[in-house]
């Protein structure tokens, strides 16, 4: 006897994954925990920011996905690319190891990036940008949602009056956590639009180029973002990058001492 094969349905290429569904309850547990002040802050704080972290970067890659569809590319769901599950995407350890281990190293936003569009598939130069563009303009749109409630002053707390890392503050230690990984999407959102190849800022101006540039360029596709994190170890050019991060911040009325000092309770394992 033999049984003809069940084509996946379209609902099932979609379904959100249980492992999201998982990383947002650790997110949002982690977050009460913290604002009720329920069991170590800082552990809290550390899992809050990873977790939301990760959701971050799946819905990133998301972005990507469902602009592609949107584009021609029907075979996204097929990949398993808008269930949000991490495991389906190209690459797990550009998608996901390295951008942790970059955010526990030194606090960098480390652009994600391993789903599989396939380029031939969609038409016209616009559509290809915005798929590239999608990325980092979730970033940006979780930065702003993390970030607003700190610079509104919704969680200050004259109650809590606390020393962080030598900072007297009379803030929520959400406000911190907030603070710090609002950073991490504003530095995500600035290293993803910068134009160099294996970026998404390269993939917004790459449909606009001739051909001729495209294959002197492409040799280099590899190596570029290993090249932005080499330059970013260089002192002067960290402190400018992050004078930049601070800055767009700032626009959102949010002190760099909160991404700061989050960033030292983050680092729970450390006195």
């Amino acid at each position: 006897m033999t049984f003809a094969a069940t084509p996946r349905s379209r609902s099932e290429d979609r379904r959100i994954s249980p492992v999201f569904w998982a990383l947002l309850a650790i997110f949002a547990t982690s977050a009460v925990a913290v604002f009720q002040g329920y069991g170590n802050a800082r552990f809290g704080i550390f899992l809050f920011v990873v977790a939301g972290w990760m959701v971050s970067l799946c819905l990133h890659e998301f972005a990507h996905a469902r602009t592609a569809l949107h584009g021609g590319d029907i075979s996204v769901g097929a990949k398993g690319y808008l269930t949000l599950n991490p495991f389906k995407y190209a690459n797990a350890l550009l998608s996901f190891v390295l951008p942790i281990v970059f955010v526990l190293l030194g606090g960098i936003g480390l652009p994600g990036g391993a789903v599989w569009i396939e380029r031939h598939r969609v038409r016209g130069r616009l559509k290809h940008s915005l798929i590239s563009a999608a990325g980092p303009l979730v970033n940006l749109l979780a930065a702003v949602l993390l970030l607003v409630p700190v610079g509104a002053g919704w969680l200050d707390d004259s109650s809590v009056h606390a020393v962080w890392s030598g900072y007297e503050l009379d803030v929520s230690p959400l406000a911190l956590a907030l603070g710090f990984l609002g950073m991490l999407q504003l530095s995500a959102t600035l290293l993803n639009l910068l134009p160099v190849p294996g970026l998404d800022g390269y993939g917004i101006v790459e449909p606009w180029l001739s051909a001729k540039t495209r294959r002197a360029i492409e040799p280099f596709a590899p190596y570029g973002m290993l090249a932005v994190f080499a330059l970013l170890w260089q002192p002067e050019i960290n402190h400018w990058f992050f004078e930049v991060v601070y800055g767009a911040m700032e626009l959102l009325g949010v002190d760099r001492v909160y991404a700061q000092v989050g960033h030292e309770l983050f680092m729970f394992w450390k006195n």
